[in-house]
């Protein structure tokens, strides 16, 4: 039996993680480990082109080399974009994810540069706790061929190009009947996605455990509609308008492909997943009020000078 592995997936782009993991590939090494390095790149799902509307990449296909169910971990240095690229890397072989935030919000990272050591050393006395996060499989067919797949940790949106401009969606939930909805885009998120665009968006937030999904109108033209929180053990298939050339397919931030009338994006929750190292009991309204403000006391305070 050979040395055991792990891997450090970084945002080249930030001389921080850069340098950050050149340290921790020399630790690592230094506690026997065979180490892997990948960028975040190897995550994205790529930008289609009116020239190429299809930029497909298979989900297993995004895996880095080296990176296999022997991998023990990944640790991730970058922020919540490199974090959820990298969770499109290593969940088809349901690799554990220790992120390390360099970025700017840090929803899903577990600490910062500066605890990076004792970061470490816990994570390699194995004094840590697993949360494993839901994902989307997503699937574009055309004539009832398979043409495009991903997998997504937040959400996908499918959205007229521009953005702006209402469209007539309809969106079949399980073996209910297709409904209209007509607003800008549509969102289908996971609980984790819950506080990304879905939230900006007006949706609920969702606590990590509660499995299910949600779809969010963008900018519905009708009183009427509102998000629509439902398990996630039903598929949810879209049809795009009729009336529109193309449509954009996002997943997580990242376009995925063009969709056109006639096209069915199928989601579900996939069999895959992401799970977080977290080293101490993870505390997710304490992350909603240190990240989002939630649920902090609002006190009026006297006036410190007397009116006239």
């Amino acid at each position: 039996m050979g040395s055991p592995k792990a891997g450090i997936i970084f945002n080249d782009t930030k001389p921080a993680a850069v340098r950050a993991a050149v340290e921790l590939n020399d630790k690592l090494l230094t506690a026997g480990y065979r180490v892997y390095q990948t960028t975040g790149w190897g995550g994205i799902l790529g930008f289609p082109r009116p020239d190429s509307p299809v930029c497909h990449t298979p989900i297993d296909r995004l895996v880095a080399d080296g990176y296999d169910e022997a991998m023990q971990f990944a640790i991730v240095l970058g922020g919540d974009g490199t974090v959820l690229a990298a969770a499109r890397q290593v969940a088809p072989f349901d690799i554990p994810l220790l992120a390390i935030n360099t970025g700017h919000m840090g929803f899903l990272t577990e600490g910062y540069l500066n605890q990076l050591h004792p970061a470490i050393d816990t994570l390699l006395s194995e004094q840590y706790i697993l949360e494993d996060r839901s994902m989307l499989e997503v699937r574009v067919f055309r004539d009832e061929h398979l043409i495009w797949e991903a997998l997504a940790l937040n959400e996908a949106v499918l959205h007229k190009e521009p953005l702006s401009g209402m469209c007539h969606f309809e969106v079949a939930i399980g073996r209910h009947n297709a409904v209209d909805i007509a607003a800008d885009g549509i969102i289908i998120a996971t609980p984790t996605g819950s506080t990304a665009y879905a939230l900006a968006a007006g949706g609920p937030v969702v606590t990590p455990d509660v499995q299910v999904m949600q779809l969010i109108p963008i900018c519905p033209h009708s009183l009427a509609a509102r998000g629509l929180v439902f398990a996630d053990t039903e598929s949810l298939v879209l049809y795009p308008p009729t009336n529109h050339a193309h449509l954009i397919l996002s997943l997580d931030g990242n376009s995925g492909c063009y969709i056109v009338p006639g096209d069915q994006v199928r989601v579900r929750r996939s069999r895959f997943r992401t799970r977080l190292i977290r080293l101490q009991p993870p505390e997710f309204f304490a992350l909603l009020r240190e990240k989002l403000g939630w649920g902090l006391p609002h006190i009026a305070k006297p006036l410190s000078v007397e009116l006239p």
